[in-house]
């Protein structure tokens, strides 16, 4: 690889971070004395109550003669079971991502005309200010499609004559252009990326106004713009799953803490998006794609359980994929028992592997997803239950709708963002003081030494 003085590590940086090493390591054993909940989270995975919200609830336990007991894990959307609105548009023969980002903004479903008028005006700002696509989109493409969107999102903050405007009009006119734009921006971004870098051929698709965000990501995404009703039907509902987790995952509590400074839309949806863009947050679904490639090179009979069993133990054992020690796509920082929108995802993914010949592949998932629980149990002390995540068929999902790794986040993106939407109206609306905790210093005082005498 050539020398690039912007990228390169040069020993003068090796040696200054050993310094940073050796003098910001904090002894984990006072984190326990002075009773810090890393990650705002207790032992148990019960978090810091920070905020109050009306617009998602997150519910893994139940309360029994004062005693917390684990329960089958539960999400509502402004009160209203997911599971119930996935069963209510599926069974009326419609997509329901819309309706969602309604729900999520204005806290009731819509009837028929506002639904309707909801979708057109989404459908209306669906359309890119003028050589936006040649001149930022085209320039200097990135391999992350993440720091594509986020770049893209502040670029268009120069567009808005009205950015810094925090009324709650103008910012719910901003955030609706942006949920409109995101499914744009991504996979415009990857076309530009797939044509510079891999030598594919260009293609820039127009969005259609009747066509539903789902359909219009797979419109857009391919040659042809050819889908399958079950295959934009599948993407529809991964996207209602993953447009809302209440107020304390790590993006949406980003959108709060952002917010609560005063600063502008799209500034805040930029810091969202590099909180999503982490692995530990919205990069899980592609290691879990990666981990099952590796399982299927190294384990010859997919159906043997023992067989499968021992990869896992590998794996805890860090001497499998890649070393870290992880099941991906197994345990939750909340759910225990089980994660709702794993639930309803898998007899989606059934009906999809069927249609794409892939059934031995599921078959090794749900192998997967009854054997790793009791394995992570024998192997590791843990603290409360562990099941499957949506990231865990999620990825799957995505690797059978043909999607790129690369917009496997941003898809993430395309849908969380009407969660973020509506956490910054709310922070807005209920405007208090700007979110600051505490950090305690256990650094030793010392004086300070002339230069002369260090």
């Amino acid at each position: 690889m050539p020398y690039n003085k912007y990228s390169a590590i040069t020993p003068e940086i090796e040696a200054l971070s050993e310094l940073c090493v050796q003098n910001s390591s904090i002894n984990p054993e006072l984190y326990s004395k002075y009773e810090v909940k890393r990650g705002l989270r207790d032992i148990n995975g019960k978090g810091v109550l920070a905020g109050l919200t009306e617009i998602a609830e997150v519910r893994s336990y139940t309360v029994v003669d004062s005693e917390l007991v684990p329960c089958e894990g539960k999400l509502f959307y402004r009160g209203v079971d997911i599971e119930q609105i996935v069963r209510g548009f599926i069974k009326e023969d419609r997509f329901g991502f819309e309706e969602t980002i309604y729900l999520l903004l204005f806290g009731s479903l819509p009837d028929k005309q506002k639904l309707d008028d909801f979708r057109m005006l989404l459908a209306n700002y669906r359309t890119l200010p003028t050589s936006f696509v040649r001149d930022i989109i085209m320039k200097a493409p990135s391999s992350d499609m993440m720091n594509t969107l986020a770049r893209s999102v502040l670029t268009l903050y120069s567009y808005d004559d009205r950015a810094n405007d925090i009324s709650i009009p103008n910012v719910l006119r901003q955030c609706l252009q942006l949920i409109a734009l995101f499914p744009v921006l991504s996979v415009y971004g990857y076309q530009a990326y797939s044509h510079y870098h891999d030598g594919q051929s260009l293609f820039i698709h127009a969005p259609q106004p009747e066509l539903s965000t789902a359909e219009n990501i797979l419109h857009l995404l391919r040659p042809d713009s050819k889908y399958t009703k079950l295959e934009a039907r599948i993407l529809d509902v991964a996207l209602v799953l993953h447009a809302e987790h209440g107020g304390g995952n790590n993006s949406s509590f980003t959108t709060h803490v952002v917010s609560s400074s005063g600063t502008d839309t799209y500034s805040v949806m930029a810091a969202a998006l590099g909180s999503l863009k982490g692995p530990k947050h919205g990069g899980a679904n592609i290691k879990v794609v990666q981990m099952i490639d590796d399982m299927k090179k190294n384990v010859k009979d997919w159906t043997d359980e023992e067989e499968v069993r021992r990869y896992l133990v590998a794996l805890l054992h860090k001497e499998a994929f890649d070393k870290a020690g992880l099941i991906y796509g197994m345990g939750h920082a909340v759910y225990s028992i089980s994660d709702p929108r794993a639930n309803v995802f898998k007899a989606f993914v059934k009906s999809l592997s069927e249609e794409k010949g892939l059934t031995e592949e599921f078959q090794l998932y749900s192998l997967i997803e009854r054997l790793a629980p009791e394995v992570i149990g024998e192997e590791r002390k843990i603290y409360k239950g562990v099941s499957a995540n949506v990231d865990f068929y999620s990825g799957f999902v995505y690797s059978m709708l043909n999607l790129p790794l690369e917009l496997y986040t941003p898809i993430f993106a395309i849908a969380r963002i009407a969660g973020w939407s509506a956490h910054r109206i709310e922070e807005l609306i209920n405007a208090g003081k700007i979110i600051r905790p505490a950090y305690k210093s256990v650094a030793k005082h010392q004086d300070y030494v002339p230069l002369a005498e260090r």
